[in-house]
């Protein structure tokens, strides 16, 4: 374990709940999500499999629920794992959340999915306040550190946070016929958010990936991640994302397309060092693979917005199933090794976890130039999706069960 993170580790030690008898899989924000969120993604896309194919009809409004799910469901336990983690961290003073008021949040997510597959039984209004309430609980927990810090390093992921779960409240509007607008074109709308905020933590989780392995490797180099390419990148996916929702099948959607394709690609300038090559390092091809999948979405659906290609839904997976998916698995595996004191260093499993995941977007993405192969191509899709998230579980959970290695609380 390196001496800056060990220094990191640590700052929340003065901090950490009195509470006796933590068992390790509740002694820190990341850990029972971490051994939930895997075997979740993997019965989500599973279940939409059965549900698509027509041999499982348990929903009014499938494809809805699908997104949802994917975005929301998913999403809201990434963001639980990235800001339970980092802020204690980040901001000395701020009280991790662990024991007996971490299983409560958990408990109230799980209630959130069982709801969510529940909504024709239950009722929209039911699922809404489970749901909403624990993005509203996660907004007022971190609002104190994060939008009053004078500095403002990470009021950004707040307010995109902040957003989404406005997005999630129209979306619910809409499906009660409160807010006359097509939920689908919301949860579109919420696609384009969930990318920047994808975006904003792939900054962050760069800085410390990347500097973790120099460091480890006694490398004479920092990696800077430059704000203004991820401020370039987020600024043409928001105008994108904006003109899809106000004027949609506009043909300027093509050259915002395009625009979003090259300034993602942009970001991979931040892994030309000074001094070092990175060249020879998995993760920055792991966390590369991120941005390209980005990178295609955009650019594919602005392929067919100019040609009037008709593909869109399939090529919007390059952004769900490829850089959601891919980001998700990653930040899995980083934060699984680094904060429970271990070295964080390439093996068969991640590497062939970011592999699978990437010809399972492809396949995915390509059916529209292969129609006759249509369901074979999604049931390949679904079966190497799924294979990354099993071998992870199984790979990490006796990391996620018991303590540190370096003996640091958390």
């Amino acid at each position: 374990m390196s001496q800056t993170q060990k220094q990191n580790a640590t700052k929340h030690y003065k901090f950490y709940p009195d509470e006796d008898n933590i068992p390790h899989y509740l002694a820190y924000g990341f850990r029972p999500i971490f051994l939930l969120l895997p075997l979740y993604m993997v019965a989500l896309v599973l279940l939409w499999g059965f549900v698509f194919s027509g041999m499982l009809p348990i929903f009014d409004d499938p494809l809805s629920w699908h997104i949802y799910e994917l975005l929301f469901g998913v999403g809201i336990a990434g963001i639980m794992a990235f800001i339970f983690t980092g802020l204690p961290e980040l901001f000395p003073g701020l009280v991790p959340i662990v024991g007996k008021r971490l299983s409560k949040i958990i408990a109230l997510w799980i209630a959130g999915r069982i709801s969510f597959w529940c909504i024709d039984i239950v009722g929209i209004y039911v699922v809404a306040f489970i749901n909403i309430a624990l993005w509203v609980y996660i907004i007022i927990w971190a609002f104190k550190p994060v939008v009053l810090d004078k500095l403002q390093r990470h009021s950004s992921i707040a307010y995109t946070i902040v957003i989404l779960t406005i997005l999630q409240i129209m979306f619910f509007a809409s499906k009660a016929d409160i807010l006359k607008v097509n939920s689908i074109d919301i949860l579109y709308l919420s696609i384009g958010w969930f990318m920047v905020l994808t975006i904003l933590a792939l900054r962050r989780v760069n800085m410390e990936a990347i500097n973790e392995i120099l460091e480890h490797k006694n490398l004479d180099d920092v990696f800077i991640a430059k704000p203004f390419r991820y401020n370039l990148a987020i600024f043409t996916i928001i105008l994108f994302t904006t003109v899809e929702f106000l004027y949609p099948n506009n043909s300027i959607l093509g050259w915002l397309g395009f625009a979003c394709f090259a300034s993602i690609l942009g970001i991979l300038n931040d892994y030309n060092l000074q001094y070092e090559s990175l060249l020879k390092e998995p993760f920055m091809w792991y966390l590369s693979s991120v941005v390209v999948m980005m990178a295609l979405g955009y650019g594919f659906l602005g392929f067919s917005y100019l040609f009037d290609f008709g593909s869109l839904n399939h090529f919007r997976h390059f952004l769900t199933s490829g850089a959601f998916g891919i980001s998700f698995f990653l930040v899995m595996v980083i934060i699984a090794h680094v904060h429970t004191g271990r070295v964080l260093k390439s093996n068969w499993w991640i590497m062939g976890g970011v592999v699978l995941l990437i010809i399972a977007t492809i396949f995915r993405t390509i059916i529209p130039f292969f129609l006759e192969n249509y369901y074979t191509f999604i049931n390949i899709s679904i079966v190497l999706w799924i294979i990354p998230f099993i071998v992870y579980f199984f790979k990490t959970k006796s990391f996620l069960v018991s303590a540190r290695l370096d003996g640091i609380k958390g």
